[in-house]
């Protein structure tokens, strides 16, 4: 199946503009990462809920799956292509990039 491949937000941004209803970007970070930083667009389902949850994805749309910076989100999107999801993605540098390339007003931590 190969890696997961990666966007920047730069990248994800570029491809799926504000507002685009043709991508869902999954956060997977806890509840308490949430109320310090969050992408307004995103859909949260917390890492450790994702294989209970999983039937509330869309296989028929993109996956880009963000945290902190990068690597739970890897996991994760590698946890959604074993289970059929081909069109996933890592947001690279999560939500700590998103802060530094695209959205200074989303605290860093």
């Amino acid at each position: 199946m190969g890696p997961v491949p990666e966007l920047s937000p730069t990248e994800f941004r570029a491809r799926w503009p504000q507002g685009s209803s043709d991508v869902v970007l999954l956060d997977v970070r806890e509840h308490s990462e949430l109320a310090m930083a969050s992408v307004p667009e995103a859909v949260h389902i917390p890492m450790n809920e994702i294989p209970a949850r999983i039937g509330e994805l869309d296989r028929d749309r993109p996956l880009v799956v963000m945290c902190h910076g990068g690597g739970r989100s890897r996991r994760v999107a590698e946890f959604l292509r074993a289970n059929g999801f081909d069109n996933v993605f890592n947001l690279r540098g999560g939500i700590d990039s998103w802060s530094t390339e695209l959205d200074a007003g989303i605290p860093r931590y």
